[in-house]
């Protein structure tokens, strides 16, 4: 027997969908609850459940006796060969920010070990967190480093999470970007949780690998993006 989607679930999709592709812009008001029930023939509370998914997803916010307002429309996030968080969104005109989930010293997955150029049980460290925008979650991500070339790495991101400026005193001074892979996925019940977004939903995976000056591989990192909040754009740069 199938299961149907709850209506207020589907109303929620429908108006995430039209503030992604730009009918309402970020500051916007949207229609009054009345208006869409009447546009989906439905009642009040069925409206007001779907935009307090989307108001937990950080998409809208209400203002008592105003109104329900969108928060956050989608961000063009570049990717090119000098990729850079904080970079990227400052110059959309967003607030960046990062939270650090994990900082810890293991060996190297194989995959992590071919990808930075290490022998078979390397030891890496790895920086798990979650990128912000606006306050609200975008992206999470998992960055790996050679721990025997970037010892002091760890003490760096504790005191600053930036992993450009934790790369600068760790003696890598530049990096670029020497590879970029992405593909679609749906997002697990954890991911959902620390994104606030539902589970199953739509999230962009980026696999990348950054090499310092000298063409050595410094960093293997994957970024998971909420795929209602960033649209991933093609940069030379």
């Amino acid at each position: 027997m199938t299961r149907r989607t709850p209506i207020w679930k589907a109303i929620a999709t429908s108006l995430r969908s039209e503030i992604v592709e730009g009918l309402y812009q970020q500051g916007a008001k949207l229609p009054t609850e009345a208006v869409f029930a009447m546009r989906f023939g439905v009642n009040r509370h069925t409206v007001r459940q779907a935009l307090k998914a989307l108001a937990d997803e950080g998409i809208v916010h209400a203002r008592r006796g105003a109104g329900v307002f969108v928060t956050m429309a989608p961000t063009d996030y570049p990717i090119g060969r000098r990729v850079r968080f904080h970079k990227n969104l400052t110059d959309a005109g967003r607030s960046p920010a990062k939270k650090v989930l994990l900082l810890e010293t293991r060996t190297a997955q194989a995959s992590e070990a071919e990808a930075l150029e290490l022998k078979t049980g390397a030891m890496v460290h790895v920086y798990e967190g979650l990128s912000l925008m606006e306050n609200q979650p975008i992206a999470l991500f998992r960055s790996v480093f050679p721990a025997d070339r970037l010892p002091d790495l760890l003490v760096h991101l504790r005191n600053n999470p930036s992993v450009t400026a934790g790369l600068a005193q760790s003696g890598v001074s530049d990096f670029t970007r020497a590879s970029t892979r992405v593909n679609a996925k749906l997002a697990t019940a954890t991911q959902a949780l620390h994104l606030r977004i539902a589970e199953n939903a739509p999230i962009l995976r980026t696999i990348s690998v950054n090499t310092a000056p000298d063409s050595s591989p410094v960093e293997v990192g994957r970024t998971w993006f909420s795929g209602d909040k960033v649209t991933l754009t093609l940069s030379e740069l």
